[in-house]
C-alpha cells in the first residue's frame, strides 16, 4: 500500500465514525508518523509505506477513534499561525480563540498598550501571540495549574518570548501585583452538565473546561477582579460561548456604569469576545 491509498483509506475510516475534516485528520496523523511535512507528503503519494510505518500509521488511527483529538496525538496545534506544543496538561487552542488576539492587536491604534495580563494561559498560546505581534508589550499570564504552566513554559523558550512573558501561578488576577493596560482572558465556559457528554472533551484537563452550573462561574469571578487591576483607559477582552453574550453584558454594565462595553462575533455570526472599555478617570 502506498502513501495514496493508505490516506484514501484513513478517510474513509474516519468518515464511517464520523469525524469531521477526515481528510485533514488523516493527513496530519500520516504526517506524523513519517516525520515529514506537507509539500514532502504529496510529493510522494506513490511511495510504498514500509511496515514499520502502516503500523504506526494504524496505532494513530485507532487512538484518533477511540476520541482522542490528534492535537494531543501529535503533541501539536496551530494557532494564530504559531506552532504550540500540546500535550493533556493543558486545553487545546481552538481557531476562534485567534479573535481574541486580532482584538488585542487592533487595540494599539487607539491607544498606547504596554502591559497585558492573560488570565487561564494554558499553553501559552494566547500570550504568546500577544508578545510576538506587539513587541513592545510585556505579558503576564497567569494559571491555576503549575502543570499547564510547564507546557507554557516550554513553548515561551521555543518562540523565543521568555524575556517578555511573566508567567504566575494563582487565581486569575490575583497573582498580579500591579494594573495592566489590558486583561485578556479565555475562562472555561462549558456548563458542568455538558461535560458528561462531552466525546473528545473528556481528554482535556476540567479545570480548564468546567465554567460551573451556568457555564458563567469563572467569568463572572473576573469581572469582579478586574476592575482593581486594570490602569485608567484599560480594557478586558474575555472569549464566551454561545448564548452567554447577553448575560455577560448585563453583569458588565451593572459592574461598570457608563464605560463602553462591546460584543465582537466569530466568523460563523456567534457572539465570541466581550471588550469592556474603561474611561480615563474611571478610577
Amino acid at each position: 500500500m502506498n502513501l495514496g491509498q493508505a490516506l484514501t483509506r484513513a478517510r474513509e475510516i474516519f468518515l464511517d465514525n464520523s469525524i469531521e475534516e477526515n481528510a485533514l485528520e488523516s493527513e496530519i496523523l500520516m504526517r506524523h508518523a513519517l516525520n515529514i511535512n506537507r509539500t514532502q507528503l504529496y510529493m510522494d503519494l506513490e511511495r510504498e509505506l514500509n511496515p514499520v510505518h502502516h503500523e504506526l500509521f494504524h496505532q494513530l488511527i485507532e487512538r484518533r477513534l477511540k476520541g482522542e483529538p490528534s492535537a494531543y496525538i501529535t503533541g501539536h496545534r496551530e494557532f494564530y499561525g504559531l506552532d504550540f506544543y500540546v500535550d493533556r496538561r493543558v486545553l487545546i487552542p481552538r481557531p476562534e480563540s485567534e479573535l481574541l488576539v486580532e482584538r488585542a492587536v487592533s487595540l494599539v491604534q487607539d491607544r498606547p498598550i504596554s502591559t497585558i495580563a492573560e488570565v487561564g494561559t494554558g499553553c501559552g498560546a494566547i500570550a504568546i501571540s500577544l508578545a510576538k505581534n506587539l513587541p513592545g508589550a510585556r505579558v503576564y499570564a497567569t494559571d491555576l495549574s503549575s502543570q499547564a504552566l510547564e507546557v507554557a513554559r516550554c513553548n515561551c523558550r521555543r518562540h523565543g518570548v521568555t524575556d517578555r512573558i511573566c508567567l504566575l501561578e494563582g487565581n486569575m488576577l490575583e497573582p498580579l501585583k500591579w494594573p495592566v493596560d489590558l486583561v485578556v482572558a479565555n475562562l472555561p465556559y462549558v456548563m458542568e452538565d455538558e461535560l458528561s457528554n462531552s466525546g473528545s472533551l473528556s481528554f482535556e484537563p476540567a479545570l480548564a473546561l468546567n465554567g460551573g452550573p451556568d457555564g458563567l462561574t469563572k467569568i463572572k469571578n473576573l469581572c469582579h477582579q478586574v476592575g482593581r487591576r486594570l490602569h485608567p483607559g484599560g480594557c478586558l477582552l474575555m472569549e464566551i460561548g454561545w448564548g452567554q453574550g447577553e448575560a455577560v453584558v448585563t453583569l458588565l454594565r451593572r459592574l461598570f456604569p457608563g464605560d463602553r462595553i462591546e460584543v465582537y462575533p466569530d466568523i460563523s455570526g456567534i457572539e465570541r469576545v466581550v471588550g469592556l472599555y474603561l474611561t480615563l478617570g474611571r478610577f
